[in-house]
């Protein structure tokens, strides 16, 4: 039951992670007082962020390919979970960095759509 409740807040958080990237889409160039919209992230941020997620990504593939991802948290720093051993565990894992991967490059995505509109 737990973990039905952890997926679902996550299904939630990234709903409401759409719907403020696509509000942020739909603004105009320039707002009420004449200053243009923002991305999510700065140039900076911009380059941070796609580091970031490239790197999970790399994890992501490694981990399916080898079955094995090392575990996420405090608790259990070289603890890794295999796929014939931690199943449930694995595949927590493997879900939450592809989610890590899909909300960044979402991130990524709306402030290029910003950064590029005419």
């Amino acid at each position: 039951m737990l973990a039905a409740l952890y997926y679902l807040l996550m299904l939630l958080l990234g709903f409401a992670w759409y719907k403020f990237g696509q509000n942020l889409i739909r603004k105009e160039s320039r707002g009420e007082s004449d200053l243009s919209t923002k991305g999510l992230v700065g140039p900076v941020g911009l380059l941070v962020t796609s580091a970031v997620a490239i790197y999970l990504l790399f994890a992501l593939v490694r981990s399916l390919i080898r079955g094995e991802v090392s575990c996420i948290g405090k608790g259990c720093k070289v603890h890794a979970y295999t796929l014939a051993t931690n199943a449930g565990d694995y595949w927590a894992n493997i879900f939450y960095i592809a989610w890590m991967v899909f909300g960044l490059s979402y991130a990524v995505y709306v402030t290029i759509k910003i950064w590029y509109r005419q």
